[in-house]
């Protein structure tokens, strides 16, 4: 039986074209190195799976090819990785120094690729800060971290800084899309969208829930079984409570409430993917916003449809009934009762009585 190797290592870039959402910094890697402007400490930052430690090793690689940008040669002996999570000490510091001092058997560089900078202790932060300022002609430092606050001015002030953004959830789709058909997965769009933002912008994120819904689903993936996977309320469960609250049904809305109870769902997440819902209805009234609203054209068009029943006063009402319960739910004492009295709060909008009372108020 053939050794299964998850997506995030199957599918690491190998260039720098393959990396994903980083173009910016791609380029300008590329540039420096063309024109050999590279500075010889560089420090690479940003959130969790986003290409940080992937960009070190390509440059690393790319640095020692001469013209010449081939994925097989690794250019190894050349490149040092350090693990300062478990390496933070000042004598492994010292180590590291004493081996930049030694020169390259191959290739023109080498290069020195320390992960989780930040947690170095700060007595091993000012053992490398000499080294740093004035490496060798063929050392190159590239530093990698999450937390950029914890790591020291000193540090910051020697390398040129390039922070990582978070994958966009239509770059992660692209990605995801293209890894299902090298797979020959088959799959509905909507059913990557869910995946792409359930990762909150981390790629590796978004190919290990890949793997784990593909596990689940086989070689179809299906918008209703990944919402199931991955304990995600989907958009028919809004639209049939926001169709309730439209007709003033409050016995419908607080029984649906139950049922999304008794599946196991969170009632925290079921308030925030309110208010997003409402948000995206007022998004579907405006055509200029409507590709604000990222989801399938057949799912849009569901939107568009039950935006046209309620007013942008009555939108915007019901936002903020969603939005206050959800900014009082974690101080309530009775969070259920304080979700369906925003349930029958929300019900009460579209009420003839509601209307009435308004228009003799104004």
């Amino acid at each position: 039986m053939e050794q299964f190797v998850v997506s995030a290592r199957k599918y690491r870039p190998q260039t720098f074209k393959d990396v994903v959402g980083q173009q910016a910094i791609t380029n300008t890697l590329v540039n420096a190195i063309e024109n050999n402007h590279l500075a010889q400490a560089l420090l690479f930052t940003g959130p969790r799976g986003v290409g940080k430690t992937t960009c070190a090793r390509i440059l690393a690689r790319k640095i020692n090819q001469v013209g010449y940008d081939d994925p097989t040669e690794d250019f190894a002996f050349n490149v040092f990785e350090l693990d300062a999570a478990s390496n933070n000490s000042v004598e492994d510091i010292r180590n590291l120094i004493d081996q930049v001092r030694i020169p390259p058997q191959t290739g023109q560089y080498k290069v020195y690729i320390i992960d989780e900078v930040h947690m170095l202790s700060s007595a091993a932060f000012n053992a490398f800060l000499k080294t740093l300022e004035e490496p060798p002609k063929h050392a190159i430092f590239i530093l990698a971290t999450t937390e950029k606050h914890k790591i020291i001015p000193t540090i910051l002030s020697r390398c040129q800084i390039f922070d990582f953004k978070r994958i966009t959830v239509q770059d992660a789709k692209e990605h995801l899309m293209e890894v299902a058909k090298s797979q020959n997965i088959t799959f509905e769009e909507d059913a990557l969208q869910i995946i792409a933002q359930k990762a909150d912008g981390a790629m590796r994120d978004a190919l290990s829930i890949f793997d784990r819904v593909v596990s689940y689903c086989g070689n179809h993936l299906t918008y209703k079984d990944v919402a199931e996977n991955l304990n995600v309320l989907d958009y028919d469960t809004y639209l049939k409570v926001t169709d309730s609250m439209i007709v003033n049904d409050l016995p419908q809305l607080l029984l649906g409430f139950d049922d999304i109870l008794a599946r196991g769902f969170d009632p925290h997440h079921f308030v925030m993917g309110l208010s997003s819902h409402f948000r995206n209805l007022m998004v579907c009234r405006n055509p200029q916003t409507l590709e604000l609203l990222q989801v399938s054209d057949e799912v849009k068009e569901q939107f568009k449809i039950q935006a046209q029943k309620l007013s942008q006063a009555q939108l915007i009402e019901a936002i903020e009934i969603a939005n206050t319960c959800d900014l009082n739910y974690r101080t309530s004492q009775n969070q259920r009762l304080l979700i369906e009295l925003c349930l029958m709060q929300l019900g009460s909008i579209t009420h003839p009585e509601t209307e009435k009372k308004k228009v003799n108020f104004s």
